[in-house]
């Protein structure tokens, strides 16, 4: 909903000027916004290295274009894990294969949405490689787990924290722009009163475009950046209680019913929703 809402702060705001009688040529000032983008940029570069501008640009199209977590999403991960719980309960180094090449995997093919979460593919194999090749204590298997999601979210939240305050500097580099435009304004002070008004209001405009924009966009799109870095961990969350489980020794049935408590109720599947696709895969193995 980004784009949409982005569309409605445009509307409300350009439209109730119109409304007020104002006139939107006044507010095309392409030095004003040279001005204020261009400094934002420029300090976003500055405390930013290229793989974090690569990311931030990342996360930024993923809050406009990406969709939330739905319920098929989570499904698709409980019957992965499923599988997964049934092979290492079988025979645990038959998953080795899976694990070193999940792109040719049997299993992980069926479930495109996991295996195109590379973060989570990531988390999961690393994971279950290490429980196969050198099993650790359930305390110790949580301790290295939260360990990994720890790390990853400090990263990703790195670019939350950069767009927040490029929001945050909007409003100062908006009356950066407005002063210049003051300053350029006592030089016409001889050149008539229209002359003038036009000069004041053109600076004017810097300081509301710099409010708006932090107000009305950045700081929104920050936010959304942050919703998303904490839906990436809630799946993640859901990964590391089956294999917790798992290392419980659980059936795993049980793995995938500790993991789908940890689904967020939204979206959250029934225990029945899930019993019958557990079950229907469990037909079409045998």
């Amino acid at each position: 909903m980004v784009i949409p809402g982005g569309i409605v702060v445009i509307v409300c705001v350009l439209g109730g000027y119109v409304l007020h009688h104002g006139k939107l040529g006044v507010l095309n000032q392409p030095t004003e916004f040279l001005i204020i983008f261009g400094a934002a940029i420029g300090a976003l570069l500055t405390s930013n290295g290229i793989p974090q501008i690569k990311m931030i640009i990342a996360q930024v199209l993923h809050a406009i274009k990406g969709k939330p977590l739905a319920k098929e999403a989570y499904v698709e991960l409980l019957l992965c894990l499923y599988e997964l719980c049934k092979v290492v309960k079988t025979n645990p180094l038959s998953l080795e294969p899976h694990l070193e090449k999940p792109e040719a995997s049997d299993i992980f093919k069926k479930y495109t949405t996991v295996l195109h979460n590379h973060h989570a593919m990531h988390f999961l194999c690393d994971t279950l490689k290490v429980q196969i090749s050198s099993p650790l204590s359930p305390y110790d298997l949580e301790d290295l787990m939260d360990r990994d999601m720890k790390a990853a979210h400090a990263e990703e939240h790195s670019g939350v924290h950069a767009i927040a305050k490029v929001s945050d500097s909007m409003p100062g580099l908006g009356i950066v722009a407005a002063v210049l435009g003051v300053v350029i304004t006592m030089g016409k002070l001889t050149e008539g009163k229209e002359v003038i008004g036009q000069s004041v209001a053109g600076a004017l405009v810097g300081t509301f475009i710099g409010i708006l924009v932090s107000y009305g966009f950045l700081g929104p799109l920050a936010d959304k950046m942050e919703k998303d870095i904490n839906d990436s961990g809630k799946y993640l969350d859901v990964i590391k209680s089956a294999v917790l489980a798992l290392s419980k020794e659980c059936a795993p049935k049980v793995c995938v019913e500790f993991a789908r408590r940890t689904i967020p109720p939204m979206a959250r599947p029934t225990f029945d929703e899930v019993d019958k696709a557990t079950s229907s895969v469990g037909q079409k193995a045998a």
